[in-house]
């Protein structure tokens, strides 16, 4: 159950995936609330961030995490720690040892996702849409040759529309994977019915074809978001899909 005083709200939910949206917004009260989960290590980082939004960002999101993980993992906070892949992604560990639920977070602006889930291999992102930027020169470093050719078709709101919805599908897959950005994003397109406007569909990386994923695109008025999960054999996506 979401306490009464909590700055974050059940957003997206599955039999296999919950998706939580984080109130980023200034509040003196949630951030002190916030500030006094985090362990030693986080401190140290809050201290380095240079802004005060920044810094509020990344308390609210590290505590949200935090509260939820133990209510998840039925562990005190004092027992909570985190390790980290090869290439970045972090997991949690209870009293040392790797626990069995895998999360993701993404934030923009004032607002923030945190995806849980049990299943290895999962990827949340979000964009608040941010108008005026070279889209179609950015997208030609980024993006495939269809994912371009639908960015190019796109004009007025519309393209950023489309700009920030293919790159929150995108990044959602690449933090699934694991590997951050040593893969090219411009190297795989999304799901050609996805590009076409489909919300959902299976995708599978062109060097990893025996690894499906499952893609949601979860973008609203405020912002674009995504969330991509590792599919294990005869599962076709979440149960009923998000609600």
């Amino acid at each position: 159950m979401t306490p009464p005083n909590a700055w974050w709200s059940p957003w997206r939910e599955s039999e296999s995936l919950l998706i939580l949206h984080v109130d980023l917004r200034p509040s003196p009260d949630r951030e002190e609330q916030a500030l006094a989960l985090l362990d030693e290590q986080e401190q140290e980082r809050w201290k380095q961030f240079a802004s005060n939004d920044a810094r509020r960002r990344y308390t609210l999101c590290r505590g949200a995490l935090r509260a939820n993980l133990c209510d998840r993992l039925g562990c005190p906070n004092q027992e909570l720690s985190f390790g980290y892949l090869e290439h970045g992604k972090p997991f949690a560990k209870v009293n040392g040892a790797p626990s069995g639920e895998s999360f993701n977070l993404s934030h923009s602006g004032q607002h923030g996702l945190i995806g849980f889930s049990s299943q290895d291999g999962l990827g949340v992102d979000l964009e608040v849409r941010a108008p005026g930027r070279d889209f179609d020169g950015i997208g030609s470093s980024v993006y495939g040759p269809t994912e371009q050719g639908a960015l190019s078709a796109a004009s007025g709101d519309d393209k950023a529309d489309v700009f920030y919805r293919f790159w929150s599908l995108k990044e959602a897959l690449i933090k699934a994977l694991g590997t951050g950005f040593s893969l090219n994003p411009s190297r795989f397109e999304v799901p050609g019915p996805m590009i076409e406007g489909e919300r959902s569909g299976v995708f599978r990386f062109p060097h990893l074809p025996s690894e499906p994923f499952w893609l949601e695109d979860l973008g609203e008025p405020r912002f674009a978001a995504a969330s991509a999960c590792r599919l294990t054999v005869g599962d076709a996506g979440p149960s009923g899909g998000l609600r």
